[in-house]
């Protein structure tokens, strides 16, 4: 693949509107390549109209982001969801490994699912800015939990009949699953793409009994023609590669005990 395209894609001063964290696209780029090679994500990403991976420094403009995800439900169809959905889980891997402090979340895991999940919450919508662009967050009910993101850039302009965030779903369910209560599950039930003009996710705690083991992630492909369609579990996936800790200076995520993130 060709070298970054800084004119697109360049690091600006974080924080800056209508700008989303670079793992939006660097962990998709990963999810593609294992999936069906090179040629796969060099397709997605072109008729994203991007030809080069974002320096994994700063933020990166909405745009581009909202143009590959888009061009990749274009391309690829109902396949498209699962692989969505592994780069969210790889996402939320990522601000797990580099992100959050290793002993903030010792903490928030030694607490009351519930009561961890309020304050995993209040944190996400300190650090909204690093995921929604010009769109606008916030958390709208607490039992259960329930966020509002109005006018997701990552959807504008689009028509589904179905909602069409994946990645946004599997970010918010990895990070409760594997900091509140392995119980907890994200379902977007409204997208802005369905006429609302606001994508709406709700955080469900299952009860002890209900909950089963996650299905298998789907098997690597290693050919160059359609990616496998079976979704995969909402633990999968890892931080994928190229991926660095952001930027010094310019504003910083907020964590709990002080911790500092870009997605």
């Amino acid at each position: 693949m060709t070298a970054p395209t800084r004119h697109l894609l360049s690091g600006t001063p974080v924080g800056a509107p209508g700008r989303i964290g670079p793992n939006a696209l660097l962990q998709l780029a990963g999810v593609l390549d294992e999936t069906g090679g090179p040629a796969l994500r060099d397709r997605v990403f072109l008729a994203g109209g991007v030809a080069g991976l974002p320096a994994p420094e700063g933020m990166i403009p909405e745009g581009p982001v909202a143009a590959v995800h888009r061009a990749l439900r274009t391309e690829l169809g109902d396949a498209a969801r699962p692989l969505a959905r592994a780069a969210g889980v790889r996402t939320a891997d990522y601000i797990l490994a580099r992100r959050i402090p290793k002993p903030a979340q010792v903490v928030l895991r030694l607490l009351p699912a519930r009561l961890s999940a309020r304050i995993l919450a209040k944190a996400i919508a300190r650090n909204a800015w690093t995921f929604a662009g010009s769109g606008r967050f916030r958390v709208v009910a607490q039992k259960p939990l329930e966020f509002e993101l109005l006018d997701n850039p990552m959807v504008r302009g689009e028509r589904s009949e179905t909602p069409l965030c994946q990645w946004h779903e599997a970010v918010f369910e990895t990070l409760f699953r594997r900091l509140a209560s392995k119980r907890y599950r994200c379902r977007e039930v409204a997208c802005g793409a369905q006429g609302g003009g606001a994508c709406r996710f709700v955080l469900t705690l299952l009860p002890r009994r209900a909950v089963t083991r996650p299905p298998a992630a789907p098997a690597r492909q290693t050919g160059r023609g359609s990616p496998a369609s079976s979704e995969p579990g909402p633990l999968r996936g890892s931080a994928g590669p190229g991926t660095r800790p952001a930027a010094r200076g310019g504003r910083r995520p907020r964590w709990p005990a002080g911790s500092s993130a870009t997605s």
